[in-house]
């Protein structure tokens, strides 16, 4: 053990040690400076700090790895060429780029936009508001200072929960018990042996069940003494009309009282904020009406009047809410502020019961309104002299001219030859109307001068449509039907012959014609539907599917003559038609007119001796008549 160790021997490096060397074992890596170098070094650094910093510096200030190379002309040139390159690039996507950032610059003001483009339609909306407006806007109140007040009062007045076991006390202070506990166990047993109770025992208060029952039966007297009448002492109370009392009782549920309190503070912030708006306070007067509470609405109502004495629909609506009574008065204070409403004039009309009242209530109107139509028929409605009606409608065409009705009604007072002449006036007057040419040809009609209706009727037409003012066909065919309706049929036949044919094609005709006398007929105007297949047979006299339809609709709603006398034109015009000869036959034969329907069925051989029809019918005929020779010969 004590041998020294071989040469290159390393301890542990059989079992896989590799050991170590240090920095004792090799020596130091460098050798170290002298002093004179050392301070050499120290003053070239000095140097170097005093030095300007940015001479070195290329013209774009580039550091790092190239910041030693010189900047060469070519380097210049290369820069200059990348500035284009890059200028070029941006020039190229400046477009999309500007694009893109206006998008993304609208999606963010409308995601986020400012209080200043929130209220911009509210702020150009007070360009309207009125000086008077502008006055009557409320005070605005303390509302910060309010809030921080009640807040404040909130947080003094703080509640702490009671114990349950005070709470029991308190409920037990006056009761009386049956038992003892045990303090007071114990208190008795020191009485016993010479002490006493804590608390005298005669100390509880005891519950008295008749003064109770006194106070009950004083109550239900107060009570039944207010149902009673003071002077008889009987009851008020109508036990027949109570339970129909009931039914008027409106019962509102928690959810109807509170839309009600909502719509009450709504329309209050309505009427409060804008005083001048009608509707509000209307609103707000009927909502309390709704609540049951007349009075209030009433109230509302009339400061609604003060607020906006010029509204109409406000002073309607006072009056609808007030008695009879008190609505004459409200509406003798609308009309002072609205002479010319002729709304509030005819209400004041009817809440009169008295005709000299209704009277002078529209003399005084049409005094301020000398050409409204309502309050001309209203007055002349009144009348009931035909001869102060006629003096009324003279001086009202006077001064509303170009009133239609007026000059019709004036008309149907006047006698034939005055209407004459006031049609004629109003014609004149009124060049674009057609209900004057019209009620000239029924005047026409009614007094005997039916051949003038068609020659008024087509120059009624003829005149419009210069004027531009014609009718449609459409519109022609229900003015011809409601002539139909009051009695008028050849001015009804007059406006079918005249217009029928207007804006219709030629080889549309037959059948546009057929469906308007279908539709006629259908809405139960049967002269009309008569007129139009008149004038379409005239027009298309060999067909026979026309003569067919004519023939069916006589039938039905004409006469036997009617229907005989249209078979024998049908049967002039179509000869060959085997089917309107049967019929004229057939009714013959229903009229009992034997010998007729052989004459008509012996004409019918003429025109057409090979039909087997005509020889069945003949054949029926006299076999159904009892002349069965006849029939045999005939077969």
């Amino acid at each position: 053990m004590g041998k020294a160790a071989p040469p290159n021997y390393v301890a542990g490096l059989g079992r896989g040690a590799t050991g170590f060397t240090t920095r004792s074992d090799i020596g130091p890596a460098r050798e170290m400076a002298s002093e004179s170098a050392m301070a050499a070094a120290a003053a070239q650094m000095q140097q170097d700090k005093e030095t300007d910093t940015e001479q070195y510096q290329d013209p774009d200030n580039e550091v790092g790895l190239f910041s030693s190379i010189p900047y060469e002309e070519d380097d210049e040139e290369a820069d200059r060429i990348y500035e284009e390159v890059d200028k070029t690039m941006d020039e190229r996507r400046r477009a999309r780029r500007e694009a893109r950032e206006k998008e993304e610059l609208l999606r963010y003001r409308k995601e986020r936009p400012k209080i200043q483009q929130q209220f911009a339609d509210l702020k150009r909306g007070l360009a309207d508001v009125t000086d008077d407006q502008w006055a009557n806007l409320p005070e605005v109140g303390d509302l910060v200072g309010k809030n921080r007040r009640t807040r404040a009062n909130r947080m003094g007045e703080r509640f702490t929960p009671v114990s349950d076991a005070i709470l029991l006390r308190a409920k037990e202070a006056n009761q009386m018990t049956t038992m003892i506990d045990e303090q007071e166990q114990a208190s008795g047993r020191a009485a016993k042996y010479g002490g006493g109770l804590a608390t005298p025992m005669d100390s509880g208060t005891m519950t008295n069940f008749i003064e109770i029952g006194q106070a009950r039966d004083k109550m239900l007297g107060m009570k039944l003494d207010q149902a009673s009448d003071s002077v008889t002492g009987q009851s008020v109370i109508d036990p027949k009309g109570y339970l129909t009392s009931l039914d008027s009782v409106i019962i509102k549920n928690d959810t109807e009282i509170g839309d009600i309190k909502k719509a009450r503070l709504l329309l209050k912030s309505v009427i409060t904020t804008n005083p001048k708006h009608a509707p509000g306070w209307i609103a707000a007067a009927r909502l309390e009406e709704v609540a049951g509470k007349i009075v209030q609405a009433r109230n509302i109502i009339t400061q609604g009047c003060e607020a906006c004495p010029k509204s109409e629909d406000v002073w309607l609506e006072a009056a609808r809410l007030n008695s009879n009574e008190n609505a004459k008065i409200i509406l003798a204070n609308a009309v002072r502020e609205i002479p010319q409403s002729v709304k509030i004039w005819l209400h004041a009309l009817h809440l009169e019961t008295e005709t000299a009242a209704k009277k002078r209530v529209l003399r005084r109107a049409l005094e301020l309104i000398p050409n409204s139509v309502k309050l001309w028929k209203a007055a002349v409605s009144l009348e009931e002299n035909p001869d102060d009606a006629r003096i009324l409608l003279s001086r009202a065409v006077e001064l509303v001219p170009l009133s239609v009705e007026l000059w019709l009604a004036l008309a149907r007072l006047e006698t034939y030859d005055n209407a004459r002449k006031v049609l004629n006036r109003a014609r004149t007057t009124i060049r674009t109307s057609h209900e004057i040419w019209i009620a000239a040809a029924r005047l026409e009609e009614e007094n005997g001068g039916s051949d003038r209706v068609e020659v008024i009727i087509s120059r009624a037409v003829s005149d419009l449509t210069k004027m531009g003012t014609a009718l449609g066909r459409e519109q022609w065919l229900h003015e011809a039907e409601a002539c139909e309706r009051q009695g008028s049929v050849v001015t009804c036949q007059a406006i079918v012959k005249a217009t029928i044919g207007m804006n219709v094609d030629e080889e549309d005709r037959k059948s546009t014609w057929i469906e308007d006398a279908e539709g006629a007929l259908a809405r139960g105007h049967v002269q009309t539907a008569r007129a139009i297949y008149a004038h379409a047979l005239s027009v298309f006299p060999a067909k026979k599917s026309l003569w067919r339809r004519a023939a069916f609709l006589e039938k039905e709603h004409g006469t036997s003559e009617s229907l005989e006398e249209l078979l024998r034109r049908a049967v002039q015009y179509c000869p060959q038609a085997e089917i309107l000869w049967l019929m004229l036959a057939k009714e013959k034969w229903n009229n009992n007119d034997v010998d007729g329907a052989r004459a008509v069925l012996a004409e019918a051989f003429q025109a057409n001796t090979n039909s087997e029809q005509i020889w069945l019918a003949a054949i029926k005929l006299e076999s159904e008549n009892g002349e069965y020779e006849r029939a045999r010969v005939l077969l």
